[in-house]
């Protein structure tokens, strides 16, 4: 009997902690051609390259439909345990931000640095996953049907780890957001399991994020001097730092000079514990910055550029 109870108690353990899984944390997002198509864009010119980008609040405040869809969307991941993080709350989050900083510069040139609108989003909301929603609503004589395309996509690399698509059955329900709920549904257990198994990656193996080291013109020093009481080249400190920190030393050097590397695949664990034994979640402005902090010590400044949520430039030689 004692040893039937036991039994019971560590299945019902493994069920409670297998149900309290985290999940990763989601943001709804209309697709870049669900904004363009209906002309809510951004057109502007880029060295000389024209470039449109979508206009997400103005889609949010012109089209109904939208965010009714968006809503049930949400509700439908909430339901199923995912937390969330609200578009239109974010995007008056990033006025705010842009609000306070609008008269920020580099310490250094005074030059402003731009992001794109999904990458200024995904930096302020630091979403896990982006789920890039494009539909539409269509007529088969007196009825209507809604026709789908969701992706599940990486925050930090833009990689889709995630999808579905499909179209609901003809009804005379007027609502769009009952529209896409008919639609979507049996495609969802599907939709979140992959969602889960990249999540569960991630911890498992880490984060997958770019760097960049490069090299301000006027340092007078390059990635082939020499530092440190070993005196190895500033190329294979690094390296060897990357080895150390990334989760199993999981990085890919895929290009280098002596006033310039490229790591891609770089793996950032997702937690750390502080120095007061306090658990805390690691981004790419984190785990970079601790880069920056090593050099630092040995007497190389440096300053560290976000670009996106997922990539960091650190030039070396001044701050």
């Amino acid at each position: 009997m004692k040893r039937i109870l036991t039994t019971s108690i560590l299945v019902l353990a493994v069920i409670i902690a297998f149900g309290q899984a985290k999940k990763p944390t989601i943001m709804v997002v209309p697709s870049d051609r669900f904004c363009i198509s209906k002309d809510f864009k951004f057109v502007f010119e880029n060295q000389g390259m024209k470039q449109t980008l979508p206009d997400y609040k103005t889609t949010l405040q012109t089209d109904p439909d939208l965010r009714l869809v968006i809503t049930k969307m949400a509700q439908i991941m909430a339901d199923r345990g995912f937390p969330l993080k609200d578009l239109e709350q974010e995007l008056k989050n990033l006025e705010q931000e842009r609000a306070e900083s609008s008269m920020l510069t580099s310490s250094s040139s005074g030059s402003e640095m731009a992001e794109s609108p999904i990458d200024a989003l995904k930096r302020v909301a630091k979403a896990d996953i982006i789920m890039d929603l494009d539909f539409e609503i269509k007529r088969q004589g007196p009825q209507k049907y809604i026709t789908f395309n969701l992706k599940g996509l990486d925050a930090y690399t833009a990689k889709q780890v995630s999808g579905a698509a499909g179209a609901g059955k003809p009804s005379t329900a007027a609502a769009p957001e009952l529209l896409l709920e008919e639609a979507v549904l049996s495609h969802m257990d599907g939709f979140n399991a992959g969602l889960q198994r990249h999540f569960d990656d991630m911890f498992a193996k880490g984060r997958e994020v770019k760097v960049q080291i490069k090299v301000w013109s006027n340092w007078g020093q390059n990635l082939e001097s020499e530092f440190g009481d070993e005196s190895k080249e500033l190329t294979t400190i690094i390296e060897d730092w990357f080895a150390d920190n990334c989760v199993e030393g999981r990085y890919n050097l895929s290009d280098a000079t002596e006033n310039f590397m490229k790591l891609e695949q770089v793996r950032i664990p997702m937690m750390k514990t502080d120095a007061k034994g306090r658990s805390r979640a690691v981004d790419t402005r984190s785990f970079v910055g601790d880069l920056r902090k090593y050099l630092n010590d040995m007497g190389v400044p440096s300053k560290l550029y976000l670009r996106g949520l997922g990539e960091a430039w650190l030039i070396l030689g001044e701050k």
